[in-house]
């Protein structure tokens, strides 16, 4: 399994994912994270899924960037190159992998900039290369274990929001899952898009003793938290069980 976050803010894009990938019995650290900083613009992708379609279509998309004969002028361009990449490994692999029993997986969450876009972008590619825009009503998506943090960013993420409460809950979604799903773990990959910075995409590492104290904290204070609530409007069913013989 995978977590991988995508949100997109007034202020830029914020691409957070775990590095856990599964080897049969085995867990392995693997970058689950791309970037591209190119004469056009610049773009991050983040994926989930076989990692050997994963490595393919990137191999095949930097390929792509090398030998195009006209520069991107949209980010959408360079989401249609990829999901053609991620077409052809699906042409030469899907059936060899589905006569062993291996579905055909991969998505993609792509974000960027590209100098005719009006703003920043954040997409969503299916296996099938078919794609979403991330817009402002729902301003994040997660790919792979999506449940355990979910309601976090539900609760708390605007798409207003500045750069530095999006890090803090994504973190927390992404704390919150590891917890609870096995196959999600540190270290874990961040990138930051700020369209107005000189350096436009910034990426850093976070490994479990840099996470330790954080999730630490945020268990302490959840449980606070709860503790300190009120508890008058659990009194009818605190009630019965004191009556109860």
């Amino acid at each position: 399994m995978t977590f991988c976050l995508g949100m997109r803010l007034q202020e830029g894009l914020v691409g957070i994912s775990d590095t856990r990938v599964t080897a049969g019995n085995e867990f392995i650290t693997a970058r689950k994270l791309s970037t591209y900083e190119l004469p056009e613009g610049s773009c991050f992708l983040l994926t989930s899924g076989l990692r050997s379609v994963r490595d393919k279509s990137i191999t095949y998309f930097e390929r792509a960037l090398q030998d195009r004969a006209e520069p991107l002028s949209y980010t959408y361009e360079a989401v249609n190159l990829f999901a053609s990449c991620q077409r052809r490994v699906a042409d030469e692999d899907k059936e060899w992998l589905e006569r062993n029993g291996t579905p055909f997986c991969i998505n993609v969450l792509f974000g960027g900039q590209f100098r005719a876009d009006t703003s920043h972008r954040l997409f969503k590619i299916y296996s099938e290369g078919n794609w979403i825009e991330i817009g402002e009503g729902t301003p994040y998506h997660i790919i792979g274990a999506s449940g355990y943090g979910k309601p976090i960013l539900d609760r708390t993420l605007k798409y207003a929001d500045p750069i530095s409460f999006a890090l803090k809950v994504g973190c927390l979604a992404f704390d919150s899952t590891r917890i609870s799903a096995a196959d999600v773990g540190l270290p874990v990959d961040i990138v930051v898009f700020q369209p107005g910075s000189p350096h436009r995409l910034t990426c850093y590492r976070y490994e479990a003793e840099d996470f330790k104290e954080i999730s630490g904290v945020w268990q302490a204070r959840l449980r606070a938290s709860v503790d300190a609530m009120a508890s008058d409007w659990l009194e009818p069913i605190l009630a019965l069980t004191r009556s109860a013989p």
